[in-house]
């Protein structure tokens, strides 16, 4: 497996797995609340923090549609509702600098990712809903920037489209998801994490996970997945788009040290110690 790097973080299967502390759009748009979570994911063990770029006039159109699954709210509401400015944007980069952690963002239009280009992020989480928007991975290519992708609601062929724009362009790495709010078990399909090894060889792998709790995430380090990521929130009592899926510090705790120990007992031959 090739090595990804960003932020002199090396991720790879010689590297504890890298957690991704996905607050997303749990803070509701209020940046206060944005920095509470920041500092919980830091008292957590946290070595990276990401965040969601909406600029919701760019990304969508008007719409009475409704994540029916996580919300009855109409889903330009809550976007329009927990968009941040750039302004406090760039106030929760600055805390994380502070906080001695790196700052990530999914964009959602060109807008936002360049955006985020002029904030000088150090790589790009995209979400699985873009997967396949191929005009805004060509412009995120033009960037230069690394490339975390997750492929959600994609089979291989479309997965195999979306490469083909990154490939010799920019280093990346791929994330198995299921886009099922919560995710049941046998949905999770941790399957497809060693399906995406065989099909792209040496491409760092990992796992966004919708499903409760931290169990599927430990169980990916096992097969060999390297970037895990989970939604994250101060407490599930809280309200929030996510916050029903998220996990809580002490469990973003577990996952990290959980997923050091397995990555650390993996691998070796039966042979006498």
């Amino acid at each position: 497996m090739s090595v990804f790097e960003f932020s002199g973080r090396k991720i790879g299967a010689d590297y504890p797995p890298l957690v991704l502390v996905e607050v997303g759009i749990n803070h509701e748009g209020d940046v206060d609340k944005a920095l509470q979570l920041v500092d919980a994911a830091v008292a957590a063990g946290a070595e990276v923090v990401k965040f969601q770029c909406h600029i919701t006039d760019k990304e969508m159109v008007p719409t009475d549609m409704t994540p029916g699954e996580i919300s009855t709210e109409k889903l330009w509401d809550i976007i329009k509702r927990c968009e941040l400015t750039e302004a406090e944007e760039r106030r929760v980069q600055t805390y994380c600098a502070e906080k001695g952690v790196v700052y990530l963002s999914t964009p959602f239009s060109r807008e936002a990712a360049d955006r985020l280009n002029d904030m000088g992020v150090p790589a790009f989480k995209i979400g699985s809903g873009e997967c396949n928007n191929l005009p805004l991975l060509d412009h995120i290519a033009r960037l230069g920037k690394p490339v975390i992708l997750s492929t959600g609601m994609n089979d291989l062929s479309s997965v195999k489209r979306s490469v083909s724009v990154l490939h010799g362009r920019v280093p990346y790495a791929l994330m198995h998801c299921t886009s099922m709010y919560p995710t049941p078990y046998d949905k999770v399909r941790l399957g497809a994490i060693s399906q995406l090894m065989q099909e792209f060889p040496g491409v760092p792998l990992g796992l966004s996970d919708h499903s409760m709790h931290i169990w599927t995430c430990l169980g990916a380090v096992a097969l060999g997945a390297c970037i895990l990521e989970k939604h994250f929130t101060i407490s599930r009592d809280w309200p929030g788009p996510d916050t029903g899926i998220s996990i809580e510090p002490v469990e973003l705790k577990d996952l990290i040290d959980g997923s050091r120990a397995i990555w650390q007992a993996r691998g070796g031959a039966k042979t006498v110690l």
